[in-house]
């Protein structure tokens, strides 16, 4: 019984295939590179807001990009579990170790956050999506919507008594000797 071809047996399938493999190896190689992988997302925010300031447009899709980054930032700086919803936990000591897991890992926070940079730079060639806005509201709606989510989520940090950064591995004093005095 022959259930017919399959999707990438297709000239098209091939082709996507092929892409998706190449844009794999490239990912993996890049993994390891955090901060040039950031500078260059910062790169390409700036490429983009300097585009939609030439042309005076697209402050929709700017204001998507916010809302969207917005909510990657919030899962990246949100534990994995929920705290709340977690149930009884064992009695720790206060000193234990206890690794902070995010929601969202640092390297699909930036692939998401580069994805939603280079659609929405697409996004500019195309005057269907340039809806004419007031864009000053939008600004302070976003702000407004930025203060609320943050204030929240500190709270949340703050109640569960948790940094979503690694500040590196504790400096602990050496044994101090103490001088012969002669």
């Amino acid at each position: 019984a022959m259930d017919g071809p399959g999707p990438s047996s297709s000239p098209a399938g091939i082709v996507t295939a092929k892409f998706n493999q190449r844009l794999q190896v490239l990912l993996d190689r890049a993994a390891p590179w955090i901060v040039p992988r950031w500078v260059s997302f910062v790169a390409l925010v700036g490429l983009y807001v300097l585009r939609v300031w030439l042309l005076r447009g697209f402050y929709i899709v700017t204001y998507g990009l916010g809302i969207y980054n917005l909510n990657l930032v919030l899962g990246f700086l949100t534990p994995q579990f929920d705290l709340e919803q977690e149930g009884p936990v064992l009695p720790t000591s206060d000193g234990e170790f206890k690794p902070f897991v995010r929601r969202l890992p640092e390297f699909k926070f930036w692939w998401s956050a580069t994805k939603s940079i280079m659609l929405g730079f697409c996004m500019t060639f195309f005057s269907v999506f340039d809806v004419p806005v007031f864009w000053p509201i939008l600004l302070l709606y976003w702000f407004v919507l930025f203060g609320v989510t943050m204030k929240r989520q500190i709270a949340h940090m703050i109640k569960y008594k948790y940094l979503p950064f690694s500040l590196g591995k504790k400096k602990y004093p050496g044994k101090v000797v103490a001088k012969d005095s002669k």
